[in-house]
């Protein structure tokens, strides 16, 4: 139905007909009774991988929260460009970012950035299949390990991929500092503050994707994708 705005606003650059005004009755909050669907990343390939023990500590959070997981193992992934698409790594990567609702990102911090291993896995992750966004609306939560003193430097660039990945990228994250000190010789994080924020990112994460998930569709629908599809009305002479 085409919006009739009142005399005392001026928008004359807007198109009436695909101009709408956000209304909470819009949200349609239809009972999602499965498990919300996590999909988690880590950055790095070392056999005693921090960035791992953290992602699988997470995935076991994340199953006591009730979700359903999956976490991809990058061994083998390609560089991007470097294999067709339909490479057995890539195309299982991309059918697992479909899948998913939400998702972990993880990286250690090398040389003051994520690992390239955590940027191919992104950078496989396409922004759009045609007219279907694979990442747009979904939840992301952002960690890092450090082997040195707290740093942000990888979660600040994972928050940047995000967001250009069109994701609902959670609040809170986590930084685990002097990694090496706190996972135990079976790969198990040790009680601590660092352990305690892991629970409550990925609390706020599971909530975030009950809360957007159903409704994601509406809360990407943007005015100026609207005017691209539906073609101008034709002016009356």
């Amino acid at each position: 139905m085409e919006l009739a705005l009142s005399e005392d606003i001026n928008l004359p650059n807007i198109r009436t007909d695909v101009f709408e005004i956000p209304r909470w009755a819009a949200f349609d909050y239809a009972e999602q009774k499965h498990p919300p669907r996590i999909l988690l990343l880590y950055g790095s390939l070392r056999k005693r991988s921090f960035s791992r023990f953290l992602t699988l500590e997470a995935e076991r959070l994340l199953k006591a929260m009730g979700a359903e997981t999956r976490v991809f193992d990058p061994s083998g992934l390609p560089l991007p460009d470097d294999a067709p698409v339909d490479h057995p790594k890539v195309r299982e990567l991309r059918e697992l970012s479909t899948w998913s609702e939400g998702q972990v990102w993880c990286s250690p911090e090398r040389h003051g950035a994520m690992t390239g291993i955590m940027k191919a896995q992104i950078d496989w992750i396409p922004l759009s299949v045609g007219a279907v966004r694979p990442t747009q609306g979904k939840t992301l939560a952002v960690m890092q390990v450090s082997g040195g003193s707290q740093s942000f430097n990888a979660i600040n660039q994972l928050r940047v991929l995000g967001r250009w990945m069109r994701m609902i990228t959670i609040p809170n994250q986590s930084s685990v500092a002097k990694a090496y000190e706190q996972f135990d010789e079976a790969g198990r994080m040790k009680p601590s503050s660092y352990y305690d924020r892991v629970v409550d990112v990925m609390e706020e994460l599971v909530k975030f994707t009950l809360l957007t998930r159903g409704v994601s569709g509406y809360l990407t629908n943007r005015y100026s994708e609207r005017k691209e599809e539906k073609p101008a009305p034709a002016l009356i002479v």
